[in-house]
């Protein structure tokens, strides 16, 4: 067991240890605050006034051996249609290196032309809002050089006509001033590399369109060789884009869109499928139904040429096929509308309900003659009204048929003479008993208060219907003297 001064000891060695501590993590934050000194200064030494600190891309050993590889390969020329390409076959890695490269060459050539414009606006600054492409910017910059009479310089076969019309005149205005020799050095140095890297660029997508019959014969029988090179190098290979699924194929190769201001326009998202020539010659309203077609069709064709299931891309061309036959169908006009005949009279009975529920029933819920005067409207006459003065209820012609009465005589139903002769038949006789309210006590004018039987009078009143409603069958005729 430890003794006390031994526990003391080893309290002073941890105290010792945490004041060695921060000062190792003082150090530490030196170093880093040291080489973000550095960063900083490598910062501010970058010198964008060189174009070889702007675009490094050329200078790559990366660049320079696939680029090496695609001349060689070039130079072979096709391969043997028997063979196919795999994943494991170096040309299948170039190819897939290819397309990243294609992807890397555009960026710097975007680089170079930003270059280009922040130096060459000093000469022609309006010449970026005429020529909007990359290398069409380039070609004419290198062109015009520090001429400033532009009718010496020749356009033809850089630009359309009625372009070179609008830079002409628009030179003859500009505020723009001659550039330096320096500075004119380096623009023009600039629009060789832009032109470099694009003829850089056409010998891979050259080389690419011509395997791309090897790797995916299919696919490229529906989209086409460039298009489907694209899809394959953005996908990451052959088994990653068969793997995909079809809304993730329509959205390779989709840039985001600035709109202007506050706009939330939703606009058609279409990735390489709309470099296709099934999506160009489709009409603009049809696009977004194309596009998802091309996506599930290449989807497929993809995961066929992916188990080499169709080497002689035959389903691709049906897929096509398809594909074209759907886009006619769409813009069909619709069938015409035929006046539609009346159906063939029915010369036997209809089967409908009848009889007496159904007459019944229809009387029931007939509009009375009432109604029907109540509802319509006397011609050239105020209508009379509950309140006057067209206040109120309305009532119609009830009163106009010159009576003044709003009760008019209803015609007799037909009904009613067959409900009065079913009633007649019927007997309707007194079952015998006595009513509680008749009395045995009857008042007479002989005899005052007498006894007699009710029953009995009631069937002397009634008799058996021979007795003589004028005279009585007991009583005599008087004899009245004259006085």
């Amino acid at each position: 067991m430890a003794s006390l001064a031994d526990s003391f000891l080893a309290d002073l060695e941890e105290l010792s240890d945490e004041e060695n501590y921060p000062e190792e993590e003082t150090a530490e934050l030196a170093d880093a605050e040291h080489d973000g000194d550095m960063d900083m200064q490598d910062l501010e030494s970058l010198n964008y006034d060189d174009l070889d600190s702007v675009s490094k891309l050329q200078r790559t050993q990366r660049y320079k051996d696939i680029m090496q590889k695609v001349e060689e390969a070039l130079l072979k020329g096709e391969r043997d249609e028997s063979t196919f390409l795999v994943e494991e076959d170096p040309e299948y890695q170039l190819i897939v290196n290819c397309n990243s490269l294609s992807v890397d060459i555009e960026n710097e050539i975007v680089i170079i032309h930003n270059f280009i414009r922040d130096k060459y606006r000093l000469k022609f600054p309006e010449l970026e809002s005429l020529v909007h492409h990359p290398i069409d910017y380039a070609r004419v910059v290198k062109k015009i050089g520090n001429e400033t009479d532009l009718t010496l310089v020749d356009l033809e076969g850089l630009l359309p006509s009625a372009i070179i019309m609008v830079i002409s005149v628009t030179a003859s205005t500009t505020t723009g001033k001659p550039l330096p020799k320096e500075t004119l050095a380096k623009t023009i140095e600039a629009c060789d590399r832009a032109l470099v890297l694009d003829s850089a660029k056409k010998k891979v997508l050259e080389f690419v369109e011509s395997r791309m019959g090897y790797i995916a014969p299919n696919l490229s029988a529906i989209v086409g060789s460039a298009v489907a090179s694209r899809l394959v190098g953005s996908a990451g290979g052959l088994s990653a884009l068969a793997k995909m699924p079809a809304c993730n194929v329509q959205l390779l190769g989709t840039k985001k869109k600035n709109l202007a201001g506050m706009s939330r326009a939703s606009a058609l998202n279409v990735g390489f499928l709309e470099q296709t020539e099934v999506f160009q010659s489709t009409p603009e309203p049809l696009r977004a139904r194309v596009v998802r077609v091309l996506s599930a069709k290449s989807a497929l064709a993809a995961r066929i040429d992916s188990v080499r299931g169709d080497p002689t891309g035959k389903a691709g061309r049906d897929f096509r096929e398809g594909i074209m036959k759907k886009v006619e169908k769409w813009q069909e006009p619709p069938p015409a509308k035929l006046p539609k005949p009346l159906p063939v009279p029915d010369s036997e009975p209809k089967k409908k309900r009848g009889g007496r529920r159904l007459r019944k029933m229809k009387e029931r819920y007939a509009i009375t003659e009432l109604m029907k005067q109540k509802n319509r409207m006397p011609f050239g006459k105020q209508e009379e009204t509950s309140l006057g003065d067209g206040l109120g209820e309305g009532f119609g012609m009830l009163g106009q048929a010159g009576s003044g009465k709003l009760r008019i005589s209803v015609a007799q139903s037909k009904l009613k003479p067959k409900a009065t002769k079913k009633f007649k038949e019927k007997s309707y006789g007194s079952s015998g008993a006595t009513s509680g309210l008749t009395s045995s006590l009857a008042f007479t004018p002989v005899q005052g208060i007498e006894l007699t039987n009710p029953q009995a009078l009631g069937s002397s009143l009634l008799g058996s219907g021979t007795q003589s409603t004028y005279f009585s069958e007991t009583g005599t005729f008087s004899k009245i003297k004259r006085t």
